[in-house]
């Protein structure tokens, strides 16, 4: 792809009022829920699309889901630090890359900006319900008593918040049954 190729696809993706050249084989899309950089390098021969998608603090207790997504889930794109922020990149070398592939490589990291924390939140959340499953079935719970003790750890205090109501606590304990449901026969012991 050339500049002009690559100017032509950012116009046509978002509208010549949201993308400004910033410098030679620079360019920044500026739309009201992000901003997405494209960089050629000094040489032009590689490209990067960067595009922030939380500050590294938010980011910082899920860094072992963001690697594991940058392995399994993400594809083309990846999950990087840089300058305190948790960013989406792309890197293509400029003499292979169509504008079908940076069209697709800039859905997905809208798409990672979109989704934030939340895919490596639940991923977190879902190994540590599989913990509990695990310490549970070590212990030789069936689930039903294993989330009798989850009810009653609710009941006495040890769990949810101070003030919370009867019905926010049920909510919870269907969520956590839900969950347990859904993965105690996929842990063995």
């Amino acid at each position: 792809m050339t500049p002009e190729e690559i100017a032509g696809t950012l116009t046509e993706l978002f509208g010549t009022a949201a993308v400004d050249a910033i410098a030679l084989g620079s360019w920044q899309v500026e739309t009201s829920t992000f901003r997405l950089l494209v960089l050629l390098d000094d040489d032009r021969t590689w490209l990067r699309l960067l595009l922030p998608i939380v500050p590294i603090e938010a980011a910082q207790a899920f860094l072992e889901q963001f690697l594991e997504a940058n392995f399994d889930e993400t594809q083309e794109v990846r999950y990087a630090l840089y300058e305190g922020l948790m960013w989406g990149v792309f890197q293509h070398k400029i003499s292979t890359l169509v504008s079908a592939d940076l069209s697709n490589a800039i859905a997905r990291l809208i798409s990672l900006h979109e989704t934030g924390l939340n895919n490596a939140f639940n991923r977190l959340i879902e190994n540590r319900i599989r913990q509990i499953i695990l310490a549970a079935k070590r212990q030789g719970q069936s689930l039903q008593s294993t989330m009798q003790n989850l009810e009653r750890f609710y009941t006495e205090g040890l769990l949810g918040e101070i003030e919370q109501t009867q019905q926010a606590r049920e909510e919870v304990l269907a969520v956590w049954r839900y969950q347990l449901e859904r993965l105690w026969n996929e842990i063995e012991v």
